[in-house]
């Protein structure tokens, strides 16, 4: 499973101006009002709380400080190969910045190692504009238009925004309850588990009652209606949605269960969704049913009577 979003936020000042430099193939520190340079530069001066005076340019040269290496790089790491996560003293600054070093092999990397960036042959205003640094004494160029002759300069409005997009790749081992709970959805059946001591189903399981703190022991059939016992409306739409806004997401309480079911309610209004409304399930067609939770398309209203408040007062 992925969940991924583009993180969009106001750069503010300080990063602003440094952002505005990396562009320029320029690297700027903040000194503080102890006389120390940091770099990157800070928001707020760490003794006095204020935001730093004056940025002041640093490096572009520096001193590896500390490091280790990443053999199987992953997915979205500045480079594609083994390389050196590394802390960069940069000359003129007393503290150090995290990135990436291209030393070719570990055998090559070492602290107090002289490196200098390499810069990426298109630059937005972003930490990604310097690429990586690499070893001073080499004379590589690896990246089309990384290391120009020509003397860094500023173009272009000042940044005062960025986009970071954010990937997050999640593989789960499902547990025995929850697998039997998948196969079911597979199989177009609701399974949950039930407490041998308070005899509570729980759906989607997790092996045990929270209750108890006793393993659930058998499998209960559960049908596919149920009661909304809260719910929210999303109005909000975001990049790569699977439903367009306005729609709901419930908590329904099947029949039969004694915990809630998070899912999607469509099929109506989103105004006309409201607490204890019956709802029932919406498979989707039999050639899409799979060991994941989409395998039901949502919750649609069943036309029944509301469920009265006793019933789901405890679930609100």
């Amino acid at each position: 499973m992925e969940t991924s979003f583009d993180y969009t936020r106001s750069v503010g000042p300080v990063l602003g101006q440094f952002l505005t430099a990396l562009r320029g193939r320029r690297l700027l520190g903040a000194r503080g009002t102890d006389g120390r340079v940091h770099a990157p530069p800070f928001e707020f001066d760490p003794v006095t709380f204020q935001p730093p005076a004056d940025l002041v340019e640093v490096g572009p040269e520096g001193t590896v400080a500390s490091w280790t290496w990443m053999a199987k790089p992953l997915p979205g790491q500045p480079l594609d190969r083994p390389f050196a996560w590394a802390l960069v003293r940069l000359d003129g600054a007393d503290t150090a910045l995290v990135h990436a070093v291209d030393a070719g092999s570990a055998d090559a990397m070492r602290t107090g190692m002289r490196v200098r960036p390499r810069w990426a042959a298109e630059r937005v205003g972003s930490i990604r504009d310097l690429a990586c640094f690499e070893p001073a004494a080499s004379g590589s160029n690896e990246t089309s238009g990384s290391n120009e002759a020509s003397a860094p300069s500023d173009s272009g409005e000042p940044v005062t925004m960025t986009i970071t997009p954010v990937r997050l790749h999640l593989l789960h081992t499902a547990s025995p309850s929850e697998s039997t709970y998948l196969r079911g959805l597979a199989e177009g059946r609701l399974l949950g588990e039930r407490c041998p001591a308070c005899g509570k189903v729980y759906i989607p399981s997790r092996g045990a009652c929270p209750a108890d703190g006793v393993a659930t022991d058998a499998v209960v059939e559960l049908a596919g209606a149920g009661t909304v016992t809260t719910f929210s409306i999303v109005n909000v739409g975001y990049p790569g949605q699977g439903v367009t806004p306005p729609y709901v997401a419930a908590a329904v309480l099947l029949d039969g269960a004694d915990i809630a079911f998070q899912h999607l309610i469509l099929g109506c209004d989103p105004d006309d969704v409201h607490l204890g409304m019956r709802v029932r399930a919406v498979w989707r067609p039999r050639a899409e049913w799979d060991t994941n939770a989409a395998t039901i398309s949502h919750f649609t209203p069943t036309g029944e009577p509301d469920a009265p408040y006793e019933a789901i007062a405890r679930y609100l």
